[in-house]
């Protein structure tokens, strides 16, 4: 068998990535087998730190020694796609900014054709932007904004509509313009970094930026959301931003240490003045993801920032993305139907257990919210709002994953799931959204008590996350979840051995949720795991273990029976 070979023809569905950046060449192999396609699994992920923005700065040209560290590069990753059995067709090298500008671009790319036998495939602007709106779409299982990606040579903005599956954009695709990361470190290093010239061309960044947001059309239908537009962002820049913004959040440390999915108010993304600070303090340890070249193009980041804030209409949230040219080409071509798949449902289906369907079901009964009757201050958040089933769906796939761990690392190995565990991986899942299944899945293993004293603190920190009135709930449901996992230990309904119904009632001022767990087995016959999960349902009405500030009073009842009884 020649290597490179498999017998299982799983190299079929493997896609080999070189993406040829200003900053750095990034290498990647994904697996598109069709069950998590959508996810975007990475099997490998290298990056070499070759800026060809920068070697080329003195006359244009690209060195012959760059062109050489790049080839050396090249046949090394030409080599680990033999050793994953990627398929020679299923490998692609797209080039950017840096190598369209060039002098010897022509040269370069035919000194790469020559010694690793691989073409060389040039973006144009245009489509530089549409595979980076594509990465942006992927980001999020919904869009809907103003999106820009900023490169080391170019910066690229649009705005984006998603939903079913289908990706709308700018007639015009995507607008390019010159002010990347290290271009503008360059420009701001030509005009100094104060006086009239830095002046000048701020006003020259502000007008472009303008005129791009007219040319790229913005629909009304997004102009008039309330409140104002949501921005995500893509790109090197950006990134090294945003955790510099995570390295100052307010909840410290910040749990999730993943870029994608994380969420700032305008006003924390706009604060300039403090993320230059943070970067210049000499007691500020190295920040967590942001390398020494990053950190010197900060001014140059604030200062595109304070145009953004001059130039775009008025923003709302804003939203980071690790969506870029390797997830843009592979988004932009999967099917519709692939596209509007839920990213936590994809991400946690390989774990499904074969009564799915029932299980969510017969969780859905449990989130019956209190009637608009006696709804009262500080507890109208809805139940049936916050878990959508997409959501319950990924819960119930994931809630047996970590069931065989020995007692003492089930609840922390499901707390950690979605930021360093299983799950932690998973591509286009919001930190939201990672917080709450991770605080779900914790709970349905005894939660807050059952962990270690080394987790309990991460546990409070993960809650922060959480939307104002959900932190109960997830304990709530988590426990909830617990007493099935008992009932139905393979996650295999063969037959109906419980049913649930939830009431509610007022009582002195206060909202009282009712939740009775019919058994088919007679009460004298459940084993003690089940008696444990049925008291920690009940304990979740106690108001010393309420979480996040608020919940209910719980009354168990067992086949009608109050179970405290």
């Amino acid at each position: 068998m020649a290597a490179g070979q498999t017998t299982s023809g799983a190299g079929r569905w493997l896609r080999g990535l070189v993406d040829m950046g200003s900053n750095g060449i990034r290498f990647s192999i994904t697996d598109l087998s069709p069950q998590t396609q959508r996810i975007l699994p990475t099997v490998y992920l290298d990056r070499a730190g070759i800026s060809l923005y920068d070697a080329q700065r003195a006359d244009g040209r690209i060195p012959s020694t760059t062109t050489q560290q790049v080839v050396k590069a090249l046949l090394r990753f030409k080599s680990t796609c033999r050793d994953f059995g990627v398929p020679d067709a299923n490998v692609r090298i797209v080039a950017t900014e840096a190598t369209r500008k060039a002098a010897n671009s022509e040269e370069y790319r035919a000194e790469i054709r020559r010694a690793t036998g691989w073409e060389v495939e040039l973006l144009a602007k245009e489509v530089e932007g549409r595979v980076g709106a594509y990465g942006v779409a992927s980001s999020y299982g919904e869009v809907r904004g103003l999106m820009m990606d900023l490169g080391g040579g170019s910066t690229q903005i649009t705005w984006l509509w998603t939903g079913d599956g289908e990706v709308r954009m700018s007639e015009a695709g995507s607008v390019s313009l010159p002010y990347g990361a290290a271009a503008l470190t360059q420009r701001i290093g030509e005009v100094g970094g104060k006086g009239r010239g830095y002046e000048v061309f701020g006003e020259e960044v502000v007008r472009d930026l303008k005129e791009a947001v007219g040319r790229i059309g913005i629909p009304r239908e997004l102009l008039d959301r309330p409140g104002g537009l949501p921005l995500y962002l893509s790109g090197g820049g950006f990134r090294g931003w945003g955790f510099v913004l995570m390295s100052e959040h307010s909840i410290r440390p910040y749990p999730i240490p993943i870029i994608n999915g994380m969420k700032v108010r305008t006003e924390e993304f706009q604060n300039t003045q403090d993320v230059r600070m943070a970067v210049q303090k000499e007691e500020t340890p190295e920040i967590f993801r942001v390398s020494q070249r990053r950190a010197s193009q900060v001014p140059a980041v604030a200062f595109l920032i304070d145009c953004l804030a001059q130039a775009l209409p008025s923003i709302t949230d804003v939203y980071f993305c690790q969506g870029g040219v390797r997830e843009g080409l592979l988004f932009a071509e999967f099917d519709p139907r692939v596209r509007a798949e839920d990213p936590l449902v994809t991400a946690t289906r390989p774990h499904a257990r074969e009564s799915t369907q029932e299980l969510v079901d017969l969780l859905s009964t449990a989130l019956k919210g209190p009637p608009s009757s006696i709804v009262r201050s500080g507890s109208k958040t809805s139940s049936t709002s916050l878990f959508d089933v997409a959501l319950l769906t990924a819960f119930v796939q994931a809630m047996y994953v970590h069931s065989a761990y020995p007692k003492d690392l089930c609840a922390g190995g499901a707390l950690r799931s979605t930021t360093t565990g299983v799950f932690s991986a998973a591509h286009g899942i919001s930190h939201e959204q990672r917080a709450i299944l991770a605080v779900l899945l914790c709970e349905r293993y005894g939660g807050f008590g059952s962990i270690s004293p080394t987790e309990q603190d991460f546990y409070r920190r993960m809650v922060q996350l959480l939307p104002a009135g959900l932190p109960w709930w997830c304990m709530y449901l988590g426990r909830v979840a617990a007493v099935l996992g008992n009932v139905y230990p393979a996650g295999l309904v063969r037959e109906q051995r419980l049913a649930i119904k939830v009431s509610w009632y007022a009582k002195k001022e206060h909202d009282v949720l009712c939740i009775d767990f019919t058994f088919s087995k007679p009460v004298d016959e459940l084993d003690e795991g089940l008696h444990g999960a049925l008291s920690k349902v009940e304990k979740a009405g106690k108001k010393k273990n309420w979480v996040g500030g608020g919940g209910h009073k719980v009354v168990v009842t067992v086949n009608g029976t109050d179970y405290s009884s």
